[in-house]
């Protein structure tokens, strides 16, 4: 995993103007003091700041040889392609950074060490970290974080996609701007990379899904006075199975609902409508409270998307949204955290 002095490429191709670099997105935004190159071949050249709005003046360069000028020690994989296989011209490109010297932080599922051309390159101090696999000595989910004292923040959206691995990470940036200690558990790929650690939380087996999260939980809150637990998927996406396990195996005291700001349907199943804001919200206490069965936990405040909406546009969206549901909202992103924080220590 990656260590503080380390210096990170992020390979990204069509990620920056298209839509699926997240992951390396995500990294840049989170750990901007790590990265020394972007690797895109259809934006070298331009500003990085301009394309992204994340403001870092990182050079975009067109491939891995010339991303080795800048001196990486790592090239982290950071883009999600269909199915999570590397595809072919990317796996050159990954055997030229391991023949380099270069670790490769890869979150997909093609496994790098499952390559003999690539694991027979690595010299002494050289990895390829795998992050996307099940962790070991897994059990199933036995409720055993509720009891805790810690306040543990599980981030549930309308969707996949709308922004909650970004919502927590602001609300544990706020956290520690307030002097308190915070840990943020990551549970996808992105994530992980960021903290540098945690559970894939794809990758595991449904039957363990609750106990790895759980697992992951009760390891992680020595120390801290809040956890923050990166959410997956949403309760209202037909493709998702990672948002109930979230739950059970967190057992949260509080959640904080992620919302891209006009969204009316499931982006991949637009037959599929994503109901009022306050019926997600009803939805989402019940299950976490099963009836009665566990202590559950209230949806504290809104944390709305409006990355794709002018300042203006933004500001009616947040305050239409707060209307609606009652509930504080903020864009965590343009704003920052300490709004939503504020709002779940009861300030």
């Amino acid at each position: 995993m990656f260590q503080p002095h380390d210096k990170i490429a992020v390979l990204l191709h069509g990620g920056i103007k298209g839509d699926k670099g997240k992951t390396g997105l995500a990294l840049v935004r989170f750990r901007p003091e790590s990265i020394a190159v972007v690797i895109d071949a259809e934006a070298a050249g331009e500003s990085f700041a301009q394309l992204t709005g994340i403001d870092l003046a990182v050079p975009i360069v067109a491939s891995v040889q010339e991303a080795l000028s800048h001196h990486p020690d790592w090239l982290a994989i950071g883009i999600a392609p269909s199915g999570g296989v590397l595809p072919e011209p990317w796996r050159l490109e990954v055997k030229q950074a391991v023949a380099a010297g270069l670790s490769i932080a890869n979150g997909l599922h093609t496994k790098l060490m499952d390559q003999p051309d690539l694991r027979n390159l690595l010299q002494p101090g050289q990895q390829l970290w795998d992050m996307r696999q099940e962790n070991p000595g897994l059990k199933v989910g036995s409720g055993a974080a509720a009891n805790l004292p810690q306040q543990r923040i599980l981030t549930v959206g309308t969707d996949m996609s709308v922004g909650k691995m970004s919502t927590s990470l602001a609300l544990h940036h706020a956290c520690i701007v307030r002097g308190l200690r915070s840990q943020f558990l990551g549970t996808g790929q992105a994530g992980i990379m960021i903290a540098g650690s945690g559970i894939a939380l794809d990758a595991i087996r449904v039957d363990f899904a609750s106990g790895a999260v759980e697992k992951l939980v009760m390891e992680s809150h020595e120390g801290a006075d809040i956890l923050h637990i990166e959410g997956q998927g949403s309760l209202l996406n037909p493709a998702s199975t990672a948002t109930l396990p979230l739950i059970r195996g967190s057992q949260p005291t509080d959640l904080v609902l992620v919302h891209r700001a006009g969204q009316t349907a499931i982006r991949n199943f637009p037959q599929v409508p994503i109901p009022p804001l306050p019926k997600v919200i009803a939805l989402y206490e019940a299950i976490a409270a099963g009836g009665g069965a566990f202590a559950g936990a209230k949806v504290g405040a809104i944390a709305l998307n409006t990355a794709h909406m002018t300042s203006d546009e933004a500001y009616t969206a947040i305050q239409t949204t707060q209307e609606q549901t009652g509930l504080p909202c903020d864009d965590v992103i343009r704003n920052g955290g300490k709004a939503i924080i504020a709002a779940l220590l009861k300030e």
